[in-house]
């Protein structure tokens, strides 16, 4: 199998792009139910975290104990349980998916109402929430797009980590609250931790209406001792103190990847410096 690599951002419709970034984010709570259910609990909640595919655009669960593991396509919306059936979401509802999944897993012995657990976190406002099937043939182009995001968040977050991360650094994975990708580095000077260092992707939020990149840090520092960012990053200082470079800030590069691993470094380089 061939290295990923970077795929061109179109720059698709921002509104397209926000239709699929909502529809995903509610398809991918189907496996956050998963994984609450059935996946040996965490004390940080990483048994709820998803690992990327990029081979298959999709998302999975860690598995179950007994083995299941649960995926979602991003490009199309497709759940589908390791090495059984596959359910497309087009056209369906929640309480549809839902129902399907119940009796996959039940003929995999596990207790289907364990998926009825309530969500220990609220959902953004969309139709799905109230029974509207999901559209995914309606937004494909927006979906194949978010895809193109994380995979090369994936890639690019993965090779920063590498290079530049000090400290305990956690796996690379998507949380299917913010539905963010990223990972996170515990930064110490002596036996205790001295700050915290995340470097990740949003396919955006009501921070910011489109994808970006973010590099986070933990203290909130002084905003006097920020240091100077790579030309496509600034700082956000509202509620959180981070690194970010907008969707419309990187499609409009002539080299996407560089431009943007130009940025993760500047700014994992300059949180260094603010925690120094």
């Amino acid at each position: 199998m061939s290295d990923p690599k970077w795929r061109p951002l179109r720059g698709v419709d921002q509104g397209a792009l926000r239709e699929a970034r909502l529809q995903a984010h509610y398809a991918a709570q189907a496996l956050a139910r998963f994984a609450r259910a059935y996946v040996s609990p965490q004390p940080d909640d990483g048994h709820t975290s998803l690992v990327w595919d990029d081979a298959r655009d999709h998302f999975a669960t860690h598995a179950a104990n007994n083995g299941t593991r649960l995926s979602l396509n991003i490009a199309n919306l497709t759940l589908a349980v390791d090495g059984g059936k596959s359910f497309a979401l087009n056209g369906r509802t929640d309480g549809q998916a839902r129902q399907w999944l119940g009796s996959e897993l039940s003929a995999r012995g596990l207790d289907p109402a364990a998926l009825d657990a309530p969500s220990p976190y609220d959902m953004p406002a969309h139709a799905i929430a109230q029974g509207a099937s999901y559209d995914a043939a309606g937004a494909v182009q927006g979906l194949t797009e978010l895809a193109a995001w994380y995979s090369n968040a994936n890639l690019s977050i993965g090779a920063v980590g590498k290079k530049m991360m000090q400290g305990a650094t956690s796996p690379l994975c998507c949380w299917p609250h913010h539905f963010d990708l990223a990972i996170l580095t515990t930064l110490k000077r002596g036996a205790n931790p001295d700050g915290y260092l995340g470097v990740g992707l949003s396919p955006g939020d009501h921070y910011y209406d489109e994808p970006y990149f973010y590099v986070s840090v933990y203290p909130k520092p002084d905003g006097a001792l920020l240091p100077t960012l790579p030309m496509i990053g600034h700082w956000h200082a509202h509620e959180f103190v981070a690194a970010v470079s907008p969707a419309h800030k990187i499609v409009v590069q002539d080299d996407q990847q560089a431009a943007t691993e130009e940025f993760l470094q500047g700014s994992v380089a300059a949180v260094l410096e603010v925690l120094a």
